[in-house]
């Protein structure tokens, strides 16, 4: 595996990432309810989530890739046009973010399991990820190599996300419901999407 196709994840990964979707909506409001101590295990959580989804989708990558390199390749380009729709998706988005304040009081085990469990069984994150790795694998490459250092990867991402989002929640409540700054925000995620769809086919020749 090259460096660069492993910058070119690591950055569309660290993109995808920050997208306010249904796990992070749920990080928000535990930290806008109970503050910073929250970040901790949602983090935790949201990372064993995503390794959940991660490892099922990969095992099923894995299979297709020793079957077909044709429906392989194939998948690659709707990973791409996925890419790109989830760009201009969040490029028209608007400047709001539909997360209430948790103000039950759960322990440090249920916020983990919790996390995990929203992360792992949204059917969306098994469809996306099956969309967007195969543009980053190399066929002639060891597959579980691979899968280790991606994976790996994406983890740490996910927990610095989560945790991150946490402490910006419990800590500065406002810009998390600033409309022009979510608005901003979008905007530049979604035309940085559009251009990981656009860079994933470009990279190199499918297959």
């Amino acid at each position: 595996m090259s460096f660069e196709a492993w910058a070119a994840f690591a950055a569309a990964s660290a993109i995808l990432l920050i997208i306010p979707g249904p796990t992070i909506l749920l990080v928000v409001s535990y930290a806008l309810g109970q503050g910073w101590r929250t970040a901790l295990p949602v983090a935790v959580g949201v990372a064993l989530g995503d390794f959940t989804a991660m490892t099922l989708s990969m095992l099923g990558i894995g299979a297709l890739l020793a079957a077909s390199a044709t429906v392989f390749t194939i998948l690659k380009w709707i990973g791409a046009a996925y890419l790109i729709y989830l760009g201009i998706k969040l490029f028209r988005a608007g400047g709001t973010l539909n997360a209430e304040p948790r103000t039950d009081k759960t322990s440090a085990a249920k916020m983990m399991a919790h996390a995990w469990l929203v992360t792992a069984l949204n059917p969306k994150s098994i469809t996306f990820f099956v969309a967007f790795l195969p543009q980053f694998l190399i066929h002639e490459t060891d597959f579980w190599t691979q899968m280790l250092v991606f994976e790996s990867t994406f983890l740490a991402l996910a927990f610095a996300n989560a945790f991150g989002y946490a402490l910006i929640a419990s800590r500065a409540r406002d810009l998390v419901h600033n409309p022009r700054a979510l608005r901003i925000f979008n905007r530049s995620g979604g035309t940085l999407l559009v251009g990981a769809g656009i860079a994933t086919v470009a990279m190199r020749p499918a297959g």
